[in-house]
């Protein structure tokens, strides 16, 4: 009996036949090209900010909350004072609220200093700050609605108004735009506790100030690189701040490690700690300066060049570097073969280029 070819008599009658995959064309690589957010690229690598893991989001929070703060204060020359309360609202979920008597935010501005990334006044400005790029509270803000779905809740009231704003933002990832979901006026002035007073005793408060709700996924421990130990050290870095500092735990919790295994027990921490100021002498502020021309490569210069409002090149050396005089700019346009008094914004980038060299070479 003639056997045929089982591969044959599988593959007869019901053969399956493979779909071929379409060509893609440059023209639907191009359909599927779009803008990243700011906001999405960091939503989806939030380690780079310093979110890495609850506890360290805990920590990070804070620190950019208090640092916003202070800010604030020095730079109105008002003497800080600060309060950070966290309280367990679930197992693995806490809520941060900071809370400081600085001249407080606009209205207009609030969703945008909160809710939106890479957005500030200090990126531009050429002088010493805790913060510059604009992102740290935003930033805390996204991770607490990341983690939670929660909203950010900001209440300020600046000097001379008569209520405070309180609004709830949450930001929109696809657009790096602050989303209003709730805004009034309410009756409100920062309070921070007396130190060394009673718990009835009536609380100092303020005609100006801001307070910042984050809740958040997080996780509690004291000892090294802990928010205690950071407000800690906080305070011995900033001796003209008050600060008053307050963590509540859930009754039954007993997630937070402590480094003494005598303080295991220790479920609830309700009292304030207050760091009293040591000096009521604000530091001295920073001043702005304009960058070393040995300190701008030759990109920036360009940009310079076209951005200045100097009609000279001559001019713009003088006006846009520091330590640049009037005799040192002219050398130096004698050296590129360059007119003193050619418009900065026509110089071609040979002629840029030839003078970024001959200022590397100027002493």
């Amino acid at each position: 009996m003639r056997q045929g070819n089982p591969e044959k008599a599988g593959c007869s009658g019901n053969m399956v036949k493979q779909k071929k995959n379409k060509p893609v064309s440059a023209d639907d690589l191009a359909q599927q090209q779009r803008e990243i957010s700011i906001s999405e690229f960091f939503l989806k690598n939030r380690h780079l900010l310093g979110f890495d893991n609850p506890r360290k989001a805990l920590m990070t929070t804070v620190k950019e909350a208090v640092d916003n703060s202070l800010d604030a204060c020095e730079e109105v020359s008002i003497l800080p004072e600060i309060s950070v309360e966290i309280l367990q609202t679930g197992s693995a979920r806490f809520r941060v609220q900071i809370t400081d008597n600085g001249p407080g935010v606009v209205r207009a501005q609030i969703p945008r200093i909160f809710a939106k990334l890479l957005y500030g006044s200090k990126f531009h400005r050429l002088r010493m700050s805790r913060g510059q790029q604009g992102i740290g509270i935003s930033a805390a803000g996204m991770y607490g609605q990341l983690t939670t779905g929660c909203a950010t809740c900001i209440v300020s009231k600046t000097t001379g108004s008569g209520k405070a704003h309180e609004i709830e933002v949450q930001i929109d990832t696809a657009k790096n735009k602050p989303n209003i979901l709730k805004e009034a006026e309410i009756a409100w002035r920062p309070e921070f506790p007396k130190p060394g007073a009673k718990v009835s005793s009536k609380p100092t408060s303020y005609a100006h100030g801001t307070r910042v709700s984050i809740e958040m996924e997080a996780s509690y421990a004291r000892g090294r690189l802990s928010v205690d130990e950071y407000l800690d050290q906080c305070a011995i870095a900033n001796p003209h701040v008050t600060m008053h500092y307050r963590v509540t735990l859930l009754p039954k919790d007993t997630s937070h490690t402590s480094e003494n295994d005598n303080d295991a027990d220790t479920v609830t921490l309700s009292d304030w700690k207050t760091y009293e100021r040591a000096i009521k002498k604000l530091p001295v502020q920073p001043k702005e300066i304009k960058p070393h021309p040995h300190g701008v490569e030759l990109g920036a210069l360009i940009q310079m060049l076209r951005d200045t409002s100097a009609r000279t090149a001559r001019a713009a050396l003088c006006q846009d570097f520091s330590r640049v005089s009037s005799q040192a700019a002219l050398e130096i346009c004698k050296k590129a073969k360059l007119s003193p008094t050619s418009r900065p914004a026509r110089i071609s980038g040979a002629d840029a280029e030839k003078l970024y060299e001959i200022i590397g070479q100027t002493g």
